[in-house]
This record gives C-alpha cells, structure tokens and sequence, in this order.
C-alpha cells in the first residue's frame, strides 16, 4: 500500500484540463479544438492509431510544443510556468535511465533531477523504494535487470516528486505477463493514492483493465471518449465477433459464399469472421449451409465486443488518418 508520505491531492481541482487545443506542423493540422479533462486519481487511456496525434498531445502538455491555440492546465495552473510542469511524471516508451547505475544510484539522480530538494532525496527515494517494490533489486545496475523491472524502476524515477499526472507512454511493452500485472497493479496502487494517469496505450485488454474513462484520438480529437464499458455497449448492444477456423484450402466457390455472408479473413490462416447478432439457430444453420458446399470446419466461436473491436472499427471509418508528421 501507498505510505501517507506522498501529499494530499486536491481533490476540488482538476488534475488536467484542457480546451480548445490546436496544434500544426507547417500547413496540417494535428491537433483540433481538443478538449480532455482528467480528475484526481484517475486512469484515463490515451488510444489511437500510429500517427494520430498521441505523441504530440503528450509533449503539448509537457510543455515541449507551444500550441496556436488553446490552453493546458495542470491542477488548475497553466503549464507555460516551470513549476506547473514539475507537477508532471513523465514515463517514457522508451527506458530513461542511466544503465550502468544501480536502481538506488539511478533513483538519487533523478530525485535531484525532478527538483526534489537536497534535504528531501533520501525520503523521496525510501517511498519509492516501498510503492513500487524495489528493494529486491535495488543494488543491481538497471543493464542486468529484465524487462519488468526496468520498467517498475522507470516508474519509480518518475514518482520521486509526487507528480499529480503521471504520463505512462506504453509502459508495459516489452514484458511477459507477470511482469505486466505487477505493474498493473502500482498503477492501480498510485491511483488509489490521489495521483491522475494518462496511460498512452495500444494494449485494449490494458486499457480495459486499468482505466475509468478513455478516449480515441482521431481527426485531432478525442471522440468517442467515455467508460469502457459504456463505449462497448453503446456501440455494439448484443451484436458479437462470430469466428469460423476451416481446415484446408478453399476453392473459388467456398469464398464466394463466405464473403458474401459478410466473413472476412481475420488474419490468422484459415479463420474467417463476421460481426453482427446472431442466434445459437442461426449459428447452426450457418455451420451447415457452409458443410453442405464442402467447407470443413474445425471450429466456431462467439466473442463478445471489447475495445479492440471499436478500435478496429473506428480505424475502418477513418481512412483519411495519415501518419503523424515530425516538428
């Protein structure tokens, strides 16, 4: 559990907020009047396509592109003053440590690094030490440790002056799956103590986990933007992902029918799906029109909708989304 030692959040103000963001490189707009307001203790999944704006969102409200027009506020203070920004955590994609320190010798620098006062360092490193449960590794050099730890200790670098936003830009790639719900869970855990998250993630199953709210950045906004639960069933009521895996090769004529049933293959050899509502009668009168034209079929299965499935279908209605240009 979080120690007392990290201070109260205000919960009155909003941890982020802002309005009416505009961003442009040279004659394209990547941002457009977008809005986004984010409370205390809050996981808020950034989602996107590569190149939708995600990345530039993420250095606008660190401070590092100056929009054209609009405003970011961090607990209800600009962030164009330097001690605005210090309020923010920054946990890159990317592992931004020193890899030929140790987590304690990494963990001093940046206490340094992110304003901590000299006084404050040893203080700050012990709570980071207990929140996010470094001890066992503490005297290792951050190049020896696996993926996981180096990113629980990245996190931990980024805590030491008790931002009240934390930024996490992918932060679990690269980890198996005990890894990834270990770090699930410190996020949980910095939530619960007061402190906002913007989680920058391409992993659904991810956002559907941990985050409250999230929001699809496209065209330059964040729309649709809500609970993941909400979103799914706004979207997709009782509709399900019917999957079909065949055995062998299909001919000309097999296609034909599977296409024109609305099946579509789904990238995986010899699976074919199709999204819509569909009974356990309609299912077996399917599997056996489909028997009847010799398609031999190993399988078939019923999934219910995630986020996955909205991303994929707000991905096919937007074909205009471009790659996100450099500054």
């Amino acid at each position: 559990m979080i120690r007392k030692k990290a201070p109260a959040q205000d919960t009155a103000v909003e941890t982020l907020s802002i309005d009416g963001l505009d961003v442009r490189y040279r004659d394209r707009s990547v941002l457009s009047g977008l809005s986004l307001h984010v409370q205390p203790g809050e996981i808020f999944g950034l989602l996107g396509s590569n190149g939708a704006g995600k990345t530039t969102l993420i250095r606008t409200i660190c401070g590092r592109i100056t929009p054209r027009a609009g405003e970011v506020r961090i607990m209800g203070r600009t962030n164009r003053a330097r001690a605005t920004l210090r309020r923010i955590g920054l946990v890159p994609q990317d592992i931004a440590l020193y890899p030929h320190l140790t987590v304690r010798e990494n963990l001093e620098v940046f206490a340094r690094l992110s304003g901590v006062p000299r006084r404050a360092v040893a203080d700050a490193v012990a709570w980071v030490i207990e929140v996010a449960h470094l001890g066992e590794r503490l005297n290792d050099r951050i190049d020896i440790l696996s993926g996981g730890w180096k990113r629980r200790a990245n996190i931990g670098a980024a805590i030491l002056h008790h931002p009240d936003l934390l930024i996490l830009d992918e932060p679990t790639v690269g980890v198996d799956i005990d890894a990834r719900d270990e770090l699930h869970e410190l996020i949980r855990e910095l939530s619960h103590g007061g402190m906002a998250m913007l989680l920058a993630t391409h992993d659904m199953d991810q956002a559907e986990a941990l985050c409250m709210r999230v929001g699809f950045l496209r065209r330059g906004r964040l729309d649709p933007v809500g609970a993941p639960n909400t979103l799914i069933e706004q979207n997709f009521a009782d509709k399900r992902s019917l999957s079909i895996a065949v055995r062998g090769r299909l001919n000309a004529r097999q296609r034909k029918v599977l296409l024109e049933s609305g099946f579509e293959p789904d990238g995986t050899e010899g699976t074919w799906s199709v999204f819509g509502t569909y009974s356990d009668d309609s299912v077996a009168r399917l599997s056996g029109g489909l028997s009847r034209i010799g398609v031999d079929i190993r399988e078939v299965r019923q999934r219910a909708p995630g986020l996955d499935t909205l991303f994929a279908a707000l991905a096919r209605g937007t074909p205009d989304d471009r790659e996100e240009p450099k500054p």
